[in-house]
């Protein structure tokens, strides 16, 4: 009792410890300033593009440091995909030290600047250092970005009434922004230039103890922004693979919180799907979304994806999108969106045939069906469905291999894809591996050789036994009455086994002033011997 006196007399705090300060932890963390022989992150792995921004803005006299996972990656030593900066110059400021800078965004703002041109252009995302805000003092609206936007317009910190942060925009110190982000390993400042990493919530010890640890209480952090969910499962299937793992109090609220994902805008869901399954870790996170409980409810389309994972087709189409990312090749998101829905738009197509449609039309309905049961608001009517379309009715078009249609088929912009769509098809048993070996090699011949491929391909046609052409009779083919004699009286009558006489072609009479009448159709209507008008003439008129 004594002992406990003198503590709180001094100050101390009445815990176990003997001597242990009652000071109340600062929410900002304590700064440390990490040299590189403890992080040992190796500078060559930087790219140039995000040292020059660095550089650029330490120059015009701001604070600069590469920020969030690249550091995380450069400390395991992965090559980060992306470089983020944050600093303490303003968008605007920051927009006027670059010639090609973007500020963008409204939730938070931020600025694009643009290195290079074309598909080889990359992209340098700069923020600036946020306040750290109590969301309970925070102007509240009743409803979510779209409703409420005039309201909004005005506002610099705005929740809804879940308690979601609708705008973000107010500047602050490092220290900060440092405690408005999510995880302890992506809160963490580099500097290139001095090779120092600042860290404020002990990310580097969570680093090398392998551990994912938000910082704050975790079910207040993801009710401020419940997409955290996501990027929280995302971050455990890409670092899995190095034995990382979540903290207790991280991971207990992830499913009960699910729930606040349905007042998130669809297209951004939308966006941290294609995260999930474009960053090269796919299945990883697909396992994941099944063991923490979280394998529907997310996205319709996610549900999909996760329900369908097993399956040959569609696990084969992960297992390649991994292996190009990996690689550092691009992935469309097209081409993989195309092979999660063909299941039902194969399955669909085959129905419609079956009930006697025609090939393309059965195709196109069944496309339409899948956009409108699985993709919803984000429904494909823009570029990315367009590009969906071209892959999946490109398919058919595989099988006619004479004439000139391979050769147009070649030419259509999205062959390639459309090409490894139909050979993940064969790989997996769907169709003939013939045919994509076909292909394959006709896309890379020499034109001689493309002559002799199509020559070939269609000699074997011939050579397949025809199915018989079915004749479709008229409806009123057994109701008309045969042919009457030439006196009209009675109706004509052959005997049983006799052929029919030979129908009389009745010869037109070519009218008056016909030259002068008409064009196209005019011109060629009678033939050599003016018996019957031409083909040509036929299909002009009907033009």
């Amino acid at each position: 009792m004594i002992k406990k006196f003198i503590d709180k007399l001094f100050g101390k705090s009445d815990g176990t410890q003997p001597g242990a300060t009652r000071a109340k932890k600062s929410p900002f963390g304590q700064r440390q300033d990490v040299g590189v022989k403890e992080h040992g992150i190796d500078v060559k792995l930087v790219d140039d593009r995000a040292m020059d921004v660095v550089r650029t803005l330490k120059d015009a006299g701001y604070e600069a440091y590469i920020v969030g996972g690249a550091v995380r990656d450069l400390l395991v030593g992965l090559r980060p995909k992306d470089f983020d900066v944050a600093t303490d110059a303003t968008p605007e400021q920051v927009k006027s030290l670059f010639r090609r800078a973007f500020i963008i965004g409204r939730r938070f703002r931020i600025v694009h600047v643009i290195y290079g041109r074309g598909r080889e252009h990359e992209v340098i995302e700069v923020s600036t250092f946020r306040a750290h805000l109590d969301s309970s003092l925070a102007e509240q609206v009743g409803g979510n970005e779209r409703t409420s936007k005039s309201e909004l317009a005005g506002m610099k910190h705005a929740v809804d009434a879940s308690g979601r942060v609708l705008r973000d925009n107010v500047w602050g110190p490092i220290e900060q922004d440092a405690a408005r982000r999510d995880f302890t390993i992506n809160a963490m400042y580099y500097d290139p230039e001095t090779q120092v990493v600042v860290d404020y919530h002990n990310g580097i010890k969570d680093a090398k103890k392998k551990i994912i640890r938000m910082i704050g209480n975790p079910a207040l952090r993801y009710r401020e922004d419940p997409v955290r969910i996501i990027r929280a499962v995302r971050f455990a299937a890409k670092l899995s693979a190095l034995g990382f793992k979540f903290e207790d109090k991280t991971v207990a609220p992830l499913r009960e919180m699910k729930g606040l994902l349905a007042d998130v805008p669809q297209s951004r869901l939308f966006d941290e799907m294609l995260k999930l399954l474009q960053t090269g870790h796919a299945l990883a996170s697909i396992a994941q979304l099944k063991f923490l409980g979280l394998g529907t409810g997310i996205y319709p389309l996610l549900d999909v994806v996760v329900e369908n994972a097993d399956e040959p087709f569609l696990k084969l189409a992960l297992q390649d999108t991994d292996r190009r990312v990996g690689e550092g090749k691009p992935v469309a998101p097209s081409f993989l969106l195309s092979c999660v829905l063909w299941s039902d738009v194969r399955e669909g197509w085959e129905q419609r045939q079956k009930r006697g449609e025609h090939l393309m039309p059965a195709l196109q309905d069944a496309i339409d069906d899948a956009f409108n049961a699985k993709i919803g608001d984000v429904s494909g009517r823009g570029k990315l469905g367009t590009d969906m379309r071209e892959i999946w009715t490109m398919q058919p078009r595989f099988e006619k291999r004479v004439g000139s249609a391979p050769y147009s088929l070649l030419e259509q912009p999205r062959f390639r894809a459309g090409f490894d769509f139909l050979r993940l098809r064969a790989q997996t048993g769907e169709i003939d591996m013939e045919l994509a070996e076909w292909w394959e090699k006709f896309s890379t011949a020499y034109d001689d050789e493309r002559h002799a491929m199509i020559e070939e391909a269609r000699q074997a046609q011939m050579q397949k036994p025809q199915a018989p052409r079915v004749r479709v009779k008229r409806p009123d083919a057994e109701t008309q009455a045969p042919r009457s004699a030439a006196d009209g009286d009675a109706p004509a009558t052959f005997a049983e086994g006799d052929a029919a006489p030979a129908k009389k072609r009745r010869r037109r009479r070519k009218p008056a002033n016909r030259g002068n009448a008409g064009g196209a159709g005019d011109a060629g209507g009678e033939g050599a011997g003016g018996d019957s008008p031409s083909p040509s003439a036929d299909a002009a008129s009907n033009s």
